[in-house]
């Protein structure tokens, strides 16, 4: 009886992690940092993408820094770049949700590991976009964002993973950072949005906490 006692307790303490973490991320979701600026001109548009779990920040080609732009794939007939963060491992080995594996998801939320960034290139704008207007000092502060992510060579170039990407519109660069139940995609999209100074969560590794905030 008093072996069962002791099962039971370890089985509700390892419960009550995950639920923890979920009601703190809920309550963090849910707070919002404020855009700091008002009465702007938003003239420019830049979009979230989510494939109802991971976050992209889209944004018009003609409207990416150069440095971002530079040693990075892209044709003229591609007028949109999206950007996307993530667990290496997780990245080249689950290109779909059924290559999903336990130790993949474990390592990815749990070990410290290196990460991607996945750019997809687009000829022209989607409809399950959610475009979010900004001015031009937020779309610089968010290049800068975009451009400190991407690890470079001892050139300074951008490292590319030959022959990597999903499809023959989409690539995988080396990044900096380290992926973490902490530190996911979507914290990364919206730590990008807080320092650019827009709308955002408190903190989030839902796509669902940065997307609520503009629908």
């Amino acid at each position: 009886m008093k072996i069962a006692k002791k099962i039971f307790k370890y089985i509700l303490y390892f419960l009550l992690i995950p639920v923890t973490y979920i009601i703190i991320s809920l309550i963090l979701s849910v707070i919002t940092i404020d855009r700091k600026a008002n009465d702007e001109n938003f003239n420019k548009s830049i979009y979230l993408s989510t494939n109802g779990v991971h976050l992209d920040i889209v944004i018009p080609k003609e409207d990416i820094d150069s440095l971002v732009l530079s040693g990075m794939k892209h044709s003229e007939t591609e007028n949109y770049l999206s950007f996307g963060w993530g667990d290496e491992n997780f990245y080249l080995n689950t290109p779909t949700w059924g290559d999903l594996t336990f130790s993949n998801a474990f390592k990815a939320m749990f070990l410290k590991s290196s990460t991607l960034m996945h750019v997809t290139r687009y000829k022209q704008k989607r409809t399950d976009w959610i475009e979010i207007k900004v001015n031009e000092f937020e779309l610089q502060k968010l290049n800068t964002y975009l451009f400190s992510t991407f690890q470079s060579d001892e050139n300074g170039m951008k490292i590319l993973l030959k022959n990597k990407g999903y499809s023959p519109t989409d690539d995988f660069y080396k990044s900096k950072g380290s992926f973490s139940c902490f530190n996911t995609c979507n914290s990364w999209v919206n730590r990008g949005f807080k320092e650019s100074g827009l709308k955002s969560s408190l903190w989030t590794p839902f796509d669902f906490g940065l997307l609520n905030k503009y629908k």
